[in-house]
């Protein structure tokens, strides 16, 4: 949620071998569908089917969401209405699925000019973000309102609202549908400044769908995009080694790492030796000058 795609990656393989080894198989099939976030936020429709296919419910809930979002990023928004409406009548069963996605049957309603069918999901996330008082959700609350009624006012409240939120990718939506708003409204050069930060956003996320109509919005204001933002270099890597170089940056012994991951030693030093090309460093000294501890 806070946007640590690579590190979420890294930490379920590391759940999941745990959960194998302690018998816990339907732990390990909820944290798959944990991650069919991260592949709907990335446009990943192959990873999404793989890692939803035998969710199980809780999970199965998630993964319905999961799916549901990617269908809204690409501008399926009577199949993303569809399994939203679907998780929303399975209340109880699906639980806290169904207050998170929410908002996202807001949206979907909206584009898919099914207003009356997103007046309940806002008044049942609105509750919920008045309830926790949390500044990303009630900022998600204004950009729903936002959306129904399709004033200014709102989008201005998110926006401060967003300043204190720790979810950057729900900041970028709305940046988005800002930027959408103020173009229609004939004010390119105001859209230009949310859309910005959007494209800055969803690349760092490598949000695929996302950034495709970030950019495309943002050229309809007469910017060009075709500038991309640096890769981040443990992309390059696979998620045991990213766990082990981030301890190993941190200043962490292997023998410690060892105990923390359940290693040995030994498959410490092989992942950072395999580790070290790929980063093109040829040392553990060399990595904290390279990463910042997490």
């Amino acid at each position: 949620m806070t946007g640590l795609h690579a590190d979420a990656e890294a930490s379920v393989a590391e759940a999941v071998a745990l959960a194998r080894d302690t018998g816990l198989d339907r732990r390990a099939g909820r944290l798959r569908a944990a991650l069919a976030r991260v592949a709907a936020i990335e446009g990943d429709e192959d990873r999404l089917r793989d890692l939803s296919r035998d969710a199980p419910p809780p999970g199965g809930g998630y993964a319905d969401s999961a799916r549901a979002l990617l269908d809204l990023a690409l501008g399926r928004h009577d199949d993303a209405l569809r399994r939203l409406d679907d998780i929303a009548q399975g209340a109880r069963r699906h639980g806290t699925h169904a207050i998170l996605s929410a908002a996202d049957q807001v949206e979907a309603a909206v584009r898919a000019n099914a207003p009356d069918r997103a007046h309940p999901a806002y008044d049942r996330f609105r509750t919920w973000a008045n309830a926790s008082k949390q500044p990303w959700a009630l900022a998600v609350a204004a950009r729903c309102e936002a959306l129904l009624t399709d004033e200014e006012k709102p989008f201005l409240l998110a926006a401060e609202l967003d300043e204190r939120s720790t979810r950057p990718f729900e900041r970028a939506r709305t940046e988005l549908l800002y930027g959408e708003w103020l173009r229609r409204s004939r004010r390119r050069s105001d859209a230009r400044t949310p859309l910005r930060s959007a494209v800055e956003t969803f690349e760092r996320l490598r949000a695929r769908p996302w950034l495709s109509r970030a950019r495309a919005e943002l050229r309809a204001t007469g910017e060009s995009t075709s500038v991309p933002s640096a890769p981040d270099v443990l992309e390059r890597l696979t998620p045991q080694e990213r766990q082990v170089v981030r301890l190993a940056a941190e200043g962490t012994s292997s023998r410690e790492i060892a105990a923390q991951l359940f290693l040995s030693p030994r498959t410490v030093e092989y992942h950072l030796y395999k580790a070290y090309p790929k980063l093109g460093i040829s040392s553990r000294k060399e990595l904290s000058n390279l990463l910042e501890p997490a």
